[in-house]
């Protein structure tokens, strides 16, 4: 707390998506169809697991909890993004702006060890399957669920402590529809080579070890599945991985993109590389979490039957 008090800066402003006026309201309407979405759906999906007793397996344990995280995602950034569209205040308290910075980094660092946890789990229930109820008991799934979350918010405080020392003396306009790593060391005026040299190894890290986890699993698997004789054996094995290797080659294909790598970059070319950073931010942060309840339930038949149980029971 010391150390903010000495810088200058006490709020930032959130450039967001500057367009003419009339296009505004559009923009508005948009993300916020987007927001009542994701979050419906994913609240769609949390219920039914909860109320069916035939998706009380692991496989849906761990997607309860990653739509939790998704409704967490969308709710971090949306809002805040939704009230600067409609207001010219555009400011953001700087506890706010660590607090939102965290509380992302957080759920992305989250998501990649809980994705390598699913992977983990589809090993288990291809390569292992008759030790799968020993392996896969509800004590040690509830280890795995809470060590991801546990993981994924300590990571993200070793990172936002270290931001969160540096001093920032001005400009104050954050290039960005919300605060992220990238755009706020921009800001830094004194050196941030430490701060940024610990985020690039903690975001290869956090990104690195569980892909690995995910390709080693997923090769594992492969190799099982392609020993069963059976063609309809085999579709039915790979038929449950399919959602989730569709959800990890969009997230870590877009987190690799904008996490992975130096941070503390010039801004060239009008602001070019933070103009993409920001519009690739969109993907991951906002329609991957409107997309993963779709891609997980389109592809599963066990949910879509507990939903049409569940309709049917309301109606």
């Amino acid at each position: 707390m010391e150390d903010h008090q000495s810088n200058n800066i006490t709020a930032f402003i959130l450039v967001g998506f500057p367009t003419l006026p009339e296009l505004q309201s559009v923009l508005f309407t948009i993300f916020l169809i987007i927001y009542i979405l994701t979050v419906t759906e994913n609240v769609v999906i949390i219920v039914t697991i909860k109320m069916n007793v035939t998706l009380h397996k692991p496989m849906y344990y761990f997607l309860c909890s990653l739509s939790v995280l998704e409704i967490g995602y969308v709710t971090v950034t949306v809002p805040n993004l939704l009230n600067n569209i409609l207001t010219q205040n555009k400011k953001i308290n700087f506890l706010a702006c660590m607090a939102q910075l965290y509380i992302f980094m957080s759920l992305a660092c989250t998501e990649c060890v809980l994705l390598a946890v699913m992977a983990f789990d589809r090993f288990v229930a291809i390569c292992i399957p008759l030790r799968y109820t020993v392996i896969m008991s509800n004590t040690f799934c509830l280890h795995l669920a809470v060590g991801s979350w546990v993981l994924g918010f300590t990571i993200a405080m070793l990172k936002v402590t270290f931001i969160f020392r540096l001093s920032f003396c001005g400009p104050n306009v954050i290039n960005h529809f919300f605060c992220d790593i990238s755009p706020v060391l921009n800001l830094a005026c004194t050196d941030v080579s430490l701060a940024e040299l610990l985020d690039f190894i903690l975001g290869m890290i956090v990104n690195l070890v569980p892909l690995s986890v995910i390709i080693f699993t997923y090769v594992c698997i492969i190799w099982s599945v392609l020993k069963i004789s059976n063609t309809a054996g085999q579709k039915k094995a790979l038929s449950t991985c399919v959602s989730h290797l569709t959800v990890v080659g969009i997230f870590f294909s877009t987190t690799f993109f904008i996490y992975a790598r130096p941070k503390k970059m010039s801004q060239f070319d009008g602001n070019k590389y933070v103009s993409i950073n920001k519009y690739v931010s969109i993907f991951y942060s906002i329609l991957t979490p409107l997309l993963n309840p779709i891609i997980y339930c389109l592809r599963n038949t066990e949910v879509k039957q507990s939903m049409r149980k569940i309709l049917r029971l309301c109606y």
